[in-house]
């Protein structure tokens, strides 16, 4: 049962690092939070009664985004939702983790990173647009920096994928304006994660202005801001993580 007294935030993609650091950050100021992932419940990311407040889906499906949807619901209970955070993501890579091209992205690998990075939050909003229209709910996506840079690192299907997931949030914010439901988006930069690239080190020296990766709670904490009352009146917006990076 979920605590008729606490909000509710839906994060995605939230067994480590960036998500980690949202699911702990929101749980901390007292909401209800339910986790979406491919797999079951992480225990690298615990927190009380983790296990029974959490839903697998495989984004790549929309079928199964489709039943994932009709599960929270059930678990809300006519009650609303009062934040989606849109956080997973894949980022495919080359030979030894090299970027992937454009040219040598295939038209396959292409589209399931759309799928996942893209068509998932799109379905998200749209399958929960009733319960985040009761509590005039919150969305926020995690872009990236590589959304609006071309990127060492992040490959062209990724960066395209967080491109079109900032215009989504532009034209979500939009659409839902005048029903209460915000929209808005981060675009994280070098985070300090279990993922980073081997050359990150390297690209904070001479790219990023404060010389450190950012923290995952650092992130955590702009979402945790966009989805509260303390951003009543912010909609559209995306808020750049970066330390400075290309200023």
């Amino acid at each position: 049962m979920l605590d008729p007294d606490k909000p509710v935030v839906v994060v995605t993609g939230a067994s480590r690092g960036i998500g980690h650091g949202i699911v702990k950050h929101f749980y901390d100021q007292g909401w209800e939070v339910i986790t979406m992932a491919r797999t079951s419940f992480s225990t690298q990311c615990p927190w009380a009664e983790g296990i029974i407040k959490h839903i697998r889906v495989d984004l790549s499906d929309t079928k199964s985004i489709e039943t994932a949807c009709r599960e929270l619901q059930t678990k809300l209970d006519g009650r609303g939702l009062n934040a989606l955070v849109n956080n997973a993501g894949i980022s495919p890579k080359g030979e030894n983790g090299a970027r992937l091209d454009a040219t040598q992205t295939s038209v396959e690998t292409f589209m399931a990173v759309q799928q996942v990075n893209l068509i998932a939050p799109l379905m998200l909003a749209q399958n929960l647009l009733e319960p985040l229209k009761i509590a005039k709910g919150s969305i926020v996506n995690v872009s990236s920096i590589a959304a609006h840079h071309v990127h060492d690192f992040a490959g062209a299907a990724y960066a395209i994928s967080k491109a079109g997931l900032s215009t989504l949030t532009r034209e979500l914010a939009h659409e839902l304006g005048e029903t209460g439901i915000r929209v808005n988006a981060v675009a994280p930069g070098e985070i300090a994660t279990s993922i980073l690239s081997p050359g990150t080190d390297e690209l904070v020296q001479t790219d990023v202005p404060m010389k450190r990766l950012g923290r995952p709670m650092e992130v955590a904490e702009v979402v945790y801001f966009l989805a509260s009352e303390h951003a009543s009146y912010v909609t559209g917006s995306e808020i750049h993580i970066n330390g400075g990076q290309h200023i």
